[in-house]
């Protein structure tokens, strides 16, 4: 085996590393993250879970139970999918069924508050304003 052998005798036949758990698609059904109206949620969209949904914790699949559970306090889409290492696209779908079975409340920012030029260059003033790991501020233009 010192010729790069596995012990299962053919080259490279060990795994590379940890698979995931689980194949989003499986968490899904096969499903995309489009919405009954056919657009997708924007990853800026609010949720916060209903009473109902944070009474139904117990009955909910992990990753559903996890969305509501994160969703006590209101948070975007793409918060919720960073915190809980899910894919966007997850947590878009799941989140639209909560949604449907009033487990979730979901909030969808306007159109043009979200693409407003100086609500994107505030945004970029507070991120610059966050110290890096050194608790150096970034650069301003």
């Amino acid at each position: 085996m010192a010729d790069g052998a596995s012990s299962s005798g053919y080259p490279g036949s060990e795994p590379v590393g940890p698979a995931p758990a689980v194949r989003p698609f499986l968490v899904t059904a096969g499903r995309v993250a489009d919405t009954a109206s056919g657009r997708t949620m924007p990853v800026e969209t609010q949720v916060v879970a209903t009473a109902a949904g944070l009474d139904a914790l117990d009955r909910l699949s992990f990753e559903q139970h996890d969305i509501v559970a994160a969703c006590r306090l209101p948070q975007s889409l793409a918060e919720l999918a960073a915190r809980l290492h899910l894919h966007l696209n997850v947590v878009r779908v799941l989140a639209d069924d909560l949604r449907d079975a009033g487990l979730l409340a979901v909030y969808v920012p306007d159109f043009e508050s979200t693409h407003d030029p100086s609500v994107l260059r505030r945004v970029i003033d507070g991120l610059r304003a966050i110290p890096d790991s050194r608790g150096v501020l970034r650069d301003t233009d």
